[in-house]
């Protein structure tokens, strides 16, 4: 299956749309936090016809029962014509979180936490792959971001004029880079409660450097996660309903916590997924 020609890659209609014209798009953030609605769903005799789509959604939800334990964490809808796509599309509906990893995968969370439509595009935008993926965040973005990534960040002998506080930190940050991984707590570097200059943060996030996938969550404030070039390391900021930034910090982890569904969640996902199924059954 291919689809039309991606658009920007942040922002409304960055996300390749569907066959049948619906899109997966990169959310406007709000301010406040989200809560769970029940999708606007079709009338059961209004999705005759529709067995593949359904067959997918009682994959998801047998992914979603058996989970951490499932054999399989996705299920590929590729092969899915428009109608049965529109009909996946109106149950998952559009959570807190979506991401993009490169220019070639975009990520949108579902109502269901836990619940992800992945798009997989080719060199010119056409999506080749179209999944729905069950876990706390999708592991194709988290295979691919450190890919390449520094180890650590290197230390000059000197530096530029203006750069006071952002020395003392690069060994912590190496200290904790060095030490990160599945099973390891967190190291967040809180800068908006320590001083610092424009020259600071300039220096750190060139020394840290840019990776390749950014993720905006909308569960707890506005948040907005950026990969570096170094391993295992992000931006999380937060901004106000006005757009300015009130928390800047560093996190040396494999994904922040920020943008993953707890496991509760996806066991509550598994419940409400099931409730919504019972109508078509």
């Amino acid at each position: 299956m291919t689809g039309p020609m991606m658009n920007p890659l942040v922002g409304p209609g960055s996300q390749p749309a569907e066959e049948d014209g619906s899109t997966l798009a990169i959310m406007q953030m709000p301010s406040g936090m989200t809560t769970f609605s029940t999708p606007n769903l079709p009338e059961r005799e209004e999705i005759a016809g529709h067995t593949a789509g359904l067959a997918v959604l009682e994959n998801v939800l047998s992914i979603l029962k058996d989970w951490p334990d499932a054999t399989a964490a996705s299920v590929d809808m590729s092969a899915l014509n428009a109608a049965d796509l529109d009909l996946i599309h109106q149950v998952l509906g559009e959570g807190e979180v979506s991401a993009i990893g490169g220019s070639n995968i975009q990520v949108q969370e579902s109502v269901l936490a836990g619940v992800w439509r992945v798009h997989i595009t080719d060199d010119d935008g056409n999506v080749v792959r179209n999944l729905v993926e069950v876990g706390p965040f999708p592991t194709l973005i988290l295979d691919t971001v450190f890919e390449g990534a520094k180890g650590g960040v290197g230390i000059p002998d000197t530096f530029a004029e203006n750069i006071f506080n952002a020395p003392p930190l690069l060994p912590e940050i190496n200290e904790h880079v060095a030490k990160s991984g599945a099973g390891v707590e967190p190291h967040v570097i809180n800068l908006s409660l320590l001083p610092h200059t424009e020259e600071d943060l300039g220096f750190l996030n060139t020394a840290l450097g840019r990776g390749p996938a950014t993720i905006l969550s909308r569960g707890y404030g506005n948040c907005r996660i950026t990969a570096t070039a170094t391993r295992n390391t992000w931006w999380v900021q937060y901004y106000n309903s006005q757009d300015t930034l009130i928390l800047n910090t560093i996190e040396i982890s494999p994904v922040p916590e920020v943008a993953c569904a707890a496991a509760e969640d996806i066991a509550d996902s598994a419940d409400r997924l099931n409730e919504i199924l019972e109508i078509y059954r």
